[in-house]
């Protein structure tokens, strides 16, 4: 039986309020290494020190949208090279259905995870495996349990056929989960229209999916 890893992130805000400066969505992606990979958290590791050696301060990891364009390309670079699959999943918040709206921004939370988890769960692992999935957690304390609950909840409703272990751990601590903050963040910009010189090369050639069961945002 096999052993699946599967880094999460997840993208934009929850305010479903349509107030100016909210992200037009919310969404996840994963990125899935399968079996033993150790060598490319080596690799991680490696570029991640080398770049605190020429003075690029990275206390918190790698985060795509605050690095700079040089921290980015040789990111980019790396993660072509590892080629883990992809899968993205996005919801046009202003499409959000009324329940959703009703019922706050955890639901929006976990009805993102549910939607992505459920479908990619099953493409990427078969009846007796071990799934692990690595998730970034939340910022913010206020919602850190609830996320977790949500997280959770979802794993466990796929769980019926083959292990799945949750992992909730802040995202500067995994090499996996800032390679999904990168495919994330480069999918979504091609998304939106705006320019992303590393999607073609790193991150198109093993994206399997990118879900939009909402449509897309005006």
């Amino acid at each position: 039986m096999a052993e699946i890893y599967m880094y999460a992130d997840e993208t934009g805000d929850l305010d479903m309020s349509g107030s100016p400066g909210a992200s037009r969505y919310f969404g996840f992606g994963t990125a899935v290494f399968e079996g033993d990979h150790g060598h490319s958290l080596w690799e991680g590791l490696q570029l991640r020190c080398q770049l605190e050696r020429r003075g690029v301060s990275l206390p918190q990891g790698l985060h795509a949208k605050n690095d700079s364009h040089a921290t980015r390309s040789e990111v980019f670079e790396l993660i072509e090279s590892q080629a883990p699959r992809f899968d993205t999943t996005f919801l046009a918040k202003q499409n959000a259905y009324p329940y959703v709206r009703a019922a706050g921004p955890m639901r929006l939370y976990k009805l993102a995870w549910y939607l992505h988890f459920k479908e990619i769960v099953q493409r990427v692992s078969s009846p007796g495996d071990t799934v692990y999935v690595i998730a970034a957690s939340l910022t913010t304390n206020k919602k850190e349990g609830s996320a977790r609950h949500a997280l959770a909840d979802v794993c466990q409703q796929s769980a019926t056929d083959r292990e799945i272990v949750l992992c909730v751990w802040n995202a500067a601590t995994s090499w996996g989960v800032q390679v999904a903050d990168y495919a994330l963040w480069a999918t979504q910009r091609v998304l939106e229209d705006r320019k992303c010189p590393w999607y073609t090369s790193s991150i198109e050639p093993t994206l399997k999916s990118t879900f939009k069961p909402w449509g897309l945002a005006k």
